[in-house]
C-alpha cells in the first residue's frame, strides 16, 4: 500500500516486478521489525512485539496475501473439480477451511516470532526480514516460465510465466545467500540455520505450487498469496529450531 506510482502494467513490467519481489518483502519485513522493536523498547514484551510484527505485513499489503491463503484453502479444501474450486476461490466470503488455515498460520507466525524476540530484538528483526524476503522469493519462483495461469484473467494470468528459469534461480540463490549472511553476527550455526530456513520456505511453497497446479491447473492471484504466507511461516518455524 506504499504510494508508488506505476506508469504501465504489461508483461514486461510484470517481469521486472516479480524479479524485484524479494526487495518488497525486505521492506515489509524491516517495517514489521521496526514496530516490534519499538514495542520491546517500551516494555511491551516479546509476545506483543510478535503480534505487531505479524500484523504489519497484513496492514502493508491490505491483507492481500492472507486473503489469498484463505481463498486457496477454501478452494483446495472443497475437494471439488478445478472449475468449481476456482469459483469458490473467487467468491468474496470465507469458508471454514479458510478460517482454520488463517488461524493456525497466524498463530504459528506469532509463536515463532515471540520465541525469536525472546532471544533478542535482533533475532526477531532478522527473522521478520528473512520471512518477508523468502515469502516474496516464492512468488518470483512461481512466476517462472512453464507455470501456467489457472484462469485467463486476473493477477495470476498477468504475471504467470514472466520470469525466465535462469533469472528465477539467480534470485533464489541471492536470497538464500543473503539470509545466511545477515546471520553471521549470531555465529556459524545461525548462518546454516538461516540459509536452511530460506531453502525450507521455498521448498514448502514449491510443494504447495505443485499441488495447486495439479488441482487447479495453474496459479491465480490467490495462489500467489497462499505461497507467500506458506513460505513466510515455514521460514519462521525453522528459525526457532535449535
Amino acid at each position: 500500500m506504499l504510494p508508488v506510482r506505476g506508469t504501465r502494467w504489461d508483461r514486461e513490467a510484470a517481469h521486472a516486478g516479480m524479479l524485484c519481489a524479494p526487495l518488497a518483502g525486505l521492506t515489509v519485513g524491516l517495517c514489521a521489525a521496526a514496530v516490534g522493536g519499538v514495542l520491546l523498547f517500551l516494555g511491551g514484551g516479546a509476545l506483543l512485539a510478535a503480534v505487531a510484527t505479524a500484523a504489519i505485513p497484513a496492514v502493508l499489503t491490505r491483507g492481500l496475501h492472507l486473503d489469498g491463503l484463505a481463498d486457496t484453502a477454501d478452494g483446495l479444501g472443497s475437494g471439488k473439480p478445478a472449475e468449481d474450486a476456482l469459483r469458490i476461490m473467487k467468491r468474496s466470503d470465507i469458508g471454514p477451511f479458510g478460517v482454520i488455515t488463517l488461524l493456525f498460520v497466524l498463530l504459528g507466525q506469532v509463536a515463532a516470532l515471540a520465541q525469536l524476540y525472546g532471544q533478542s530484538w535482533a533475532h526477531g528483526a532478522v527473522g521478520a526480514a528473512v520471512a518477508g524476503v523468502a515469502a516474496r522469493c516464492a512468488l518470483t519462483l512461481a512466476a517462472r516460465v512453464g507455470v501456467p495461469a489457472a484462469r485467463p484473467e486476473g493477477l495470476g494470468a498477468a504475471v504467470a510465466g514472466t520470469v525466465p528459469w535462469r533469472s528465477a534461480g539467480v534470485v533464489a540463490a541471492v536470497v538464500v545467500v543473503g539470509c545466511a549472511v545477515v546471520a553471521i553476527p549470531f555465529g556459524p550455526y545461525a548462518v546454516v540455520r538461516h540459509a536452511f530456513a530460506a531453502l525450507a520456505a521455498l521448498a514448502a511453497a514449491e510443494l504447495l505450487l505443485h499441488h495447486c497446479r495439479r488441482r487447479l491447473g495453474g496459479v491465480t492471484g490467490d495462489v500467489f498469496g497462499a505461497l507467500a504466507e506458506t513460505a513466510a511461516t515455514m521460514a519462521l518455524v525453522v528459525l526457532t529450531f535449535g
